[in-house]
């Protein structure tokens, strides 16, 4: 398989990494139908730690079995699959190397109180599976997530000793952040760019509103703000002005035109691309193919 020039030229910016991580990186970016072109479709399943079960997968019963969840990601030809260790485990024989697997490694529950997440499985896990990547959730604005960031500087380095590359989920709230500062324009690009400081290969992060937060970035922030797909920009721009690949969550479930418009505007924002959970596996098999399949033409610019 050869490298193609896109995908080149995004691994060229990752400058101390070893050969291996930079393998894991390409076999990522080589994979399923947007393979090569240096965009990004991930099905992240880690809602069931989140959430429950039955908020998570009763609205389609299939979903509540690991395996449903790979072979989507699968016949969907999407770049990966990440989930929690027990996740990847019930179907690692089954389907080893058939989709690139991303370890998420920490989570936390509804129940939980504080801005925090228990760490949920090793390198040792994501060696054994045959990953290529581990997945870690930092919360900032909490007053946790120091320990957070302390957390992720080991195990990123120890993955990157090993040739496995390292995906942030950065979602802020807590401290104080308020509910609307949450999805703030200001506050998402302080996340993103704090999860690039922090060493990771890929960013996670939620699609910013136009809303900022901060009252000493009111100045800086003047201006229109009214566009998604300039927000999006901005976000990349903080993320070593690219740099860095960045992915946007699809978030709570939302209707299908919705979803398409939010890849519309990644694509056109210079986004990597899209790690959609819920408004893909909470749809019955045959919509969310139909769903997955248009976001890939999508990010090809034939839609």
């Amino acid at each position: 398989m050869s490298i193609t020039p896109a995908v080149k030229a995004i691994l060229a910016n990752y400058e101390s990494d070893n050969p291996g991580t930079k393998a894991n990186l390409a076999r990522i970016l080589m994979q399923g139908r947007l393979g090569g072109t240096g965009k990004l479709i991930i099905l992240p399943v880690d809602q069931g730690f989140e959430h429950g079960p039955g908020r998570s997968f009763a609205m389609n019963e299939p979903a509540y079995d690991p395996h449903y969840h790979y072979q989507l990601a699968i016949d969907a030809g999407l770049s990966a699959y990440a989930a929690p260790l027990g996740a990847l485990e019930a179907g690692a024989d089954t389907f080893a190397g058939q989709i690139p697997l991303i370890l998420k490694i920490n989570s936390s529950n509804s129940w939980a109180t504080r801005k925090d997440q228990a760490v949920t499985g090793g390198i040792d896990d994501a060696l054994r599976l045959g990953c290529s990547a581990i997945g870690f959730t930092t919360y900032p604005g909490s007053e946790d997530n120091l320990e957070l960031i302390e957390e992720i500087r080991e195990l990123s380095a120890e993955a990157k000793s090993v040739g496995i590359a390292t995906v942030i989920w950065a979602y802020p709230r807590g401290g104080d952040i308020s509910k609307e500062g949450e999805l703030a324009l200001d506050v998402t690009a302080y996340g993103a760019h704090m999860a690039a400081l922090l060493g990771a290969h890929i960013i996670k992060v939620k699609l910013p509103s136009a809303h900022i937060e901060q009252k000493e970035a009111q100045k800086p922030y003047e201006g229109d703000r009214s566009n998604q797909a300039d927000r999006v920009r901005h976000i990349v721009q903080s993320c070593f002005n690219g740099r860095r690949m960045v992915v946007f969550s699809g978030g709570a479930a939302k209707g299908a035109d919705a979803v398409f418009q939010d890849a519309r505007d990644i694509r056109d924002g210079g986004g990597n691309g899209s790690i959609i959970g819920r408004n893909a596996f909470q749809r019955p098999r045959e919509e969310a193919m139909a769903m997955l399949d248009k976001l890939v033409r999508i990010y090809k610019g034939e839609e």
